[in-house]
């Protein structure tokens, strides 16, 4: 599972042009699933997601947590964080789970997050989204479930 998370001042998720998710001050997590990945990997990275310290305290230091600031979570399936271009100009997928199993974990994910944290926006998985973003730092990050806990069975 592999999570790119980006600090945000705010964010909206359009389909079709109708807003269908919008947040303020928080974190955009585009999020990934690849074969091997599980209930343990899906829990594992909701409790990083939402202990991670990268918000600034009063001297600008990353030591809050999304909680702290009272921020929310704006989480967007992607499945083309699994993209490889190894050895060829044009992306392989193959990495990335199929789309009717990665909807499963994606819903699985959003309910563990929405466990441990009430304030959650989501876009619509297998939609084709307009994502506007005003990050604020920039301060992105990756959270890799590989580089974190070991490789999949």
């Amino acid at each position: 599972m592999r999570i790119i998370g980006q600090i945000i001042a705010k964010g909206t998720i359009k389909v079709s042009g109708n807003v269908i998710a919008s947040s303020g001050r928080g974190l955009a997590l585009f999020v990934a699933f690849t074969y091997g990945d599980d209930l343990d990997t899906l829990a594992k990275m909701a409790a990083k997601v939402v202990t991670v310290r990268v918000f600034p305290d009063s001297e600008g230091k990353t030591n809050l947590s999304l909680g702290e600031v009272a921020g929310t979570l704006l989480v967007i399936p992607n499945f083309t964080l699994y993209a490889s271009f190894k050895g060829m100009r044009r992306p392989s997928l193959s990495s990335a789970l199929p789309p009717n199993q990665a909807e499963t974990l994606f819903n699985q994910f959003l309910t563990m997050l929405k466990g441990a944290y009430a304030n959650i926006a989501q876009g619509d998985f297998g939609a084709d989204m307009d994502i506007e973003l005003i990050n604020r730092g920039p301060f992105t990050f990756m959270l890799d479930s590989n580089e974190l806990w070991g490789s999949h069975p």
